[in-house]
C-alpha cells in the first residue's frame, strides 16, 4: 500500500472516529432551543414604529371599519364608540389605547401534554406550521396532487416528531372532504390523533366550534377538561382588507369565547392589491387591521388570549400573483413582530412560505431568508415555517424535515455570542500555545463542542470526494428517506380506545 493509501486510510479512520464520537455524545444535543430570546433585528427606527402607529390610530378614527356585524356594532357602540362621517364604525386612540392596555400580554398555550407547553408574550421566539396547501408534493412522485385528510394526518406525526416545530396548526386542507363539517371535525381529529403539541384549526362556520371542544373533551377524559387547558387555537380572519369585519370570522370567534380557546386574529392584506404598495403604509393599515381584530375579541371578552398577528402579504405587481417570500415580505413581517412587541401584544408573524415548488436551492433561500428575519425580530409565533411550498399552495414532507434542520440553525443564530470569562477562552489559548500547539481535544474545545455548536442531519459537510464515493446523494432524496421512516415507524397513540370509540359513534371519522 502506497504512502497516498496509507494516508487516506488514517483519514478515514480519523474521521470515522469523529463522527462515531459526535454521534455517541452530541447527536441529539440542542445548543439553542426553541424559546429563544428574539428582538435584535430592528428593521425600524423608534420614529418609524411612531410614525406608523400614529397613522394607524388614524386610520381607525377618521376612515374606521365597515360591514360591521349588528352584534358588533351593538357592544361597540355600548362601549363608546361611534360611527364616523363616513358612516363607519370609528374608534378613538384613546379607546385603542385602553383596549392594549387591557389586553392579555401573555398566556399559555397547552399541549395535551404539559412539557410541550410554550409561553406566548415576552420576547421568546417560537416556530410553528400553519397554512392551507390544497396540493402535497408526493413523496412517491415527487409531483403535486390533491391533498388529502390523510396528508394531513401524516403531516401531524411527521411535525411531532420535530423538535423545532413547537406547535401544529394544520398545512393542508383535506380536499377528499366535501362536506364542510366533515372537513372541521375531521381536520381537528386528525391533529388530536396525531400529536400531543399545541395544535391550531379553523372553522368554516361558528357552529361547528362546540361539537368540536366536545370532542376535545371526550379525548382529555370529561366535559369542561379542554377549558382548563386550552390546547387548540382558533385562527380567524377578523378583517377583509382593507378594513372591513368578516362576518364568519366574528361568529367563530363568539362561539370560541366560552370555551377559553385562544385566539389568532390574522391579518393578511397583500400590498398593492388590498393594501397600499408601499411598505410603510402597507404596515400602517395592516396594524390597523389588527388593532381592530384585537379590539373585537376584547369588545367582548377583555383580556381574552389573542395572538396579534399581522401578516403583511406581497404580491407580484408585475403579474399579481402571491409571493410567499423575498426581501420585501421578510422585512415586513420582521417588521409587524417589531410593531407588536413595541406594543406588549402577543406576536404572531409568518416566514418560510417558499414560492419554490422543487426541493432546492430556490426554496432553501427564501425560507432561510425570512425565517432568520421573523426570528431575530422576536416574534412570539412565528408561522408558515415548515413544509410550505410554492407559494401556499403546496406542502411538502420533505421540506418539513430540511425546515427543522434550518430552524435548528435559526435558533442558534438568535442565541447569539455570549461572552464571559469561560468563553473568552484566555487560559485555554495559554494552554495550546505553551502546550500542543492546537485546541482539539482539549477540555475547553470539548464543552463547547456540546454547549455552542449545532450538527447538522442532512447538511452534507463531506469532501467532495468522499460526497462522490458515496453516491453523491442530493438533499432532496436524504429528506425523503427521512420522512418515509418518520412515517413508516412512527404510529402515535393519543386517543385511547375507549375515547376513541366515543369520538366515533358521535362523529363521522373518516380516518381509519
Amino acid at each position: 500500500m502506497d504512502e497516498s493509501s496509507n494516508t487516506q486510510g488514517r483519514r478515514t479512520r480519523g474521521r470515522a472516529g469523529r463522527i462515531a464520537m459526535r454521534n455517541a455524545e452530541v447527536k441529539q444535543h440542542q445548543p439553542a432551543a426553541p424559546g429563544q430570546v428574539g428582538g435584535q433585528y430592528r428593521p425600524l427606527s423608534d420614529r418609524d414604529v411612531t410614525a406608523i402607529l400614529d397613522t394607524a390610530y388614524r386610520i381607525l378614527e377618521e376612515i374606521g371599519m365597515a360591514e360591521v356585524p349588528p352584534v358588533v356594532m351593538d357592544q361597540a357602540i355600548a362601549k363608546g364608540c361611534t360611527t364616523n362621517a363616513l358612516g363607519r364604525l370609528s374608534f378613538s386612540r384613546p379607546f385603542v389605547e385602553d383596549i392594549i392596555a387591557g389586553a392579555a400580554k401573555k398566556f399559555v398555550l397547552h399541549g395535551r401534554d404539559p412539557s410541550l407547553d410554550i409561553e406566548v408574550g415576552g420576547d421568546k421566539v417560537h416556530f410553528g406550521t400553519g397554512g392551507a396547501g390544497v396540493q402535497t408534493l408526493d413523496l412517491e412522485s415527487g409531483i403535486y396532487r390533491s391533498s388529502t385528510l390523510k396528508d394531513l394526518y401524516d403531516f401531524t406525526r411527521l411535525a411531532d416528531t420535530l423538535e423545532n416545530v413547537s406547535w401544529f396548526t394544520r398545512c393542508c386542507v383535506a380536499t377528499d372532504m366535501t362536506d364542510n363539517f366533515d372537513l372541521d371535525i375531521n381536520t381537528a381529529y386528525a391533529l388530536l390523533r396525531g400529536t400531543k403539541k399545541p395544535v391550531g384549526t379553523s372553522f368554516m362556520l361558528g357552529e361547528y366550534v362546540t361539537p368540536v371542544i366536545e370532542m376535545f373533551d371526550i379525548a382529555m377524559g370529561g366535559e369542561g377538561k379542554f377549558k382548563q387547558r386550552p390546547f387548540c387555537k382558533v385562527h380567524i380572519s377578523p378583517v377583509i382588507s382593507p378594513l372591513r369585519y368578516g362576518e364568519d370570522a366574528v361568529s367563530v370567534m363568539l362561539a370560541a369565547l366560552p370555551h377559553n380557546m385562544p385566539i389568532n386574529t390574522i391579518i393578511a392584506a397583500q400590498s398593492g392589491a388590498t393594501a397600499p404598495a408601499t411598505l410603510a403604509g402597507m404596515l400602517a393599515q395592516t396594524t390597523a387591521e389588527t388593532l381592530a381584530g384585537l379590539i373585537l375579541v376584547n369588545l367582548f371578552a377583555p383580556g381574552h388570549p389573542v395572538i396579534f398577528s399581522n401578516w403583511p402579504f406581497v404580491i407580484d405587481l408585475r403579474t399579481g400573483a402571491f409571493c410567499g417570500s423575498g426581501g420585501e415580505i421578510s422585512i415586513m413581517n420582521a417588521a409587524s413582530a417589531q410593531i407588536g412587541n413595541h406594543l406588549g401584544l402577543p406576536t404572531g408573524v409568518a416566514s418560510s412560505m417558499a414560492d419554490a415548488k422543487a426541493v432546492d436551492a430556490q426554496m432553501g433561500a427564501e425560507k432561510a431568508i425570512s425565517a432568520l428575519a421573523c426570528g431575530l425580530a422576536g416574534s412570539n409565533m412565528i408561522y408558515e415555517s415548515s413544509g410550505m411550498m410554492a407559494s401556499l399552495l403546496g406542502v411538502s414532507f420533505e421540506a418539513f424535515v430540511l425546515d427543522n434542520e434550518m430552524l435548528s440553525h435559526i435558533y442558534r443564530t438568535i442565541r447569539g455570542v455570549e461572552v464571559n470569562e469561560e468563553t473568552l477562552g484566555f487560559d485555554a489559548i495559554l494552554e495550546a500555545v505553551t502546550g500542543e500547539g492546537h485546541f482539539l481535544g482539549g477540555a475547553h474545545t470539548m464543552a463547547a463542542m456540546e454547549r455552542d455548536y449545532y450538527y447538522p442531519e442532512f447538511a452534507n459537510r463531506d469532501t467532495p470526494r468522499v460526497w462522490s464515493d458515496e453516491g453523491g446523494p442530493d438533499i432532496w432524496g436524504v429528506a425523503r428517506e427521512k420522512a418515509k421512516t418518520v412515517l413508516a415507524e412512527h404510529h402515535p397513540l393519543y386517543i385511547d380506545k375507549a375515547a376513541d370509540s366515543q369520538i366515533r359513534n358521535s362523529q363521522k371519522i373518516h380516518l381509519d
